[in-house]
């Protein structure tokens, strides 16, 4: 069993980034500029936030945070969006979710320039992945592939089982592994809470993607021996041995699955940090193509 390290990956990606903006700085060019927007106090988001600002500083780029409190308005925070959309300094920006529940998430990503959209949320992005042109992919799928890809796993005509249907990660997973690609071109089962039979399906799959959102869900008795397992998702689940009092836990069993898996990915350590980097990435394609056109 191998472990699909992220964190190694991820910190290579941000070292190709940062040889590339030195490339952009030895030339006189701009260099990449990422905002991120961050409305009220949830835990998760400003830990996710902050990590993302040191990555920009890792890499070279400039970052500005816009930091919102949990009473901002809608219509505030749409006047910020517009002011980022017309900022010709900033390069790309993300709204990072889940907003308060007062503020309509579809109006707040509708809002953003696709232009600017480096977390490829905004339908024109999801629309042109769907065709398959050139688009911002969402950074977690995005960076899915990337592990797919850096560590050699044959994808084509494979069978692979998508756990869950959001449009963050499930629906555009389905979509990217099976189109002609280097990570694609495998056979695509998508399952969510509905699902009948559901333990059939995942034990036929060669590849899983477990994106359902419930902690430890995918159990080693759900899987066939030599699958290759991507956990994304990432839960506190309360724990009395730990100091803070609770653990991590993704949406996959570790210690039942691992023993049957060929390649899993660890939580954390797995997916997480290849969001980031995937996210800087797509920050860098938008001053490159702005730079060239220059």
């Amino acid at each position: 069993m191998t472990i699909l390290d992220g964190k190694k990956i991820s910190n290579d990606i941000k070292q190709e980034i940062a040889a590339r903006v030195e490339i952009m700085k030895s030339k006189g060019e701009k260099v990449p500029h990422l905002a991120a927007v961050l409305v009220g106090s949830d835990g998760a988001s400003m830990t996710y936030v902050a990590a993302k600002v040191k990555a920009c500083e890792l890499v070279g780029f400039h970052s500005t945070l816009i930091d919102l409190s949990e009473d901002t308005t809608e219509e505030e925070l749409l006047n910020h969006i517009h002011n980022l959309n017309n900022d010709e300094a900033i390069d790309g920006f993300i709204v990072q979710l889940p907003l308060p529940k007062h503020i309509d998430d579809q109006k707040v990503l509708m809002a953003i320039n696709p232009d600017k959209d480096v977390d490829g949320f905004h339908p024109t992005n999801v629309g042109r992945m769907t065709l398959d042109l050139p688009s911002f992919l969402p950074a977690t799928p995005f960076g899915i592939l990337e592990l797919l890809e850096r560590y050699h796993i044959e994808t084509s005509g494979k069978n692979v089982v998508v756990m869950g249907r959001s449009h963050i990660v499930g629906r555009p997973m389905s979509i990217l592994m099976s189109q002609k690609r280097k990570a694609g071109n495998a056979t695509v089962t998508v399952v969510h809470s509905r699902t009948e039979n559901l333990p059939e399906i995942t034990r036929r799959a060669d590849i899983i993607v477990a994106a359902i959102g419930i902690s430890e869900f995918l159990t080693g008795d759900m899987v066939k021996d030599g699958v290759v397992v991507i956990d994304v998702g990432i839960t506190r689940v309360p724990d009395v041995t730990k100091t803070r009092g609770y653990r991590l836990a993704g949406d996959v069993d570790f210690e039942s699955v691992s023993k049957k898996a060929s390649y899993i990915t660890p939580v954390p350590g797995g997916v997480g940090p290849m969001t980031i980097a995937m996210l800087l990435k797509n920050t860098l394609l938008v001053r490159e193509r702005q730079n060239s056109t220059n």
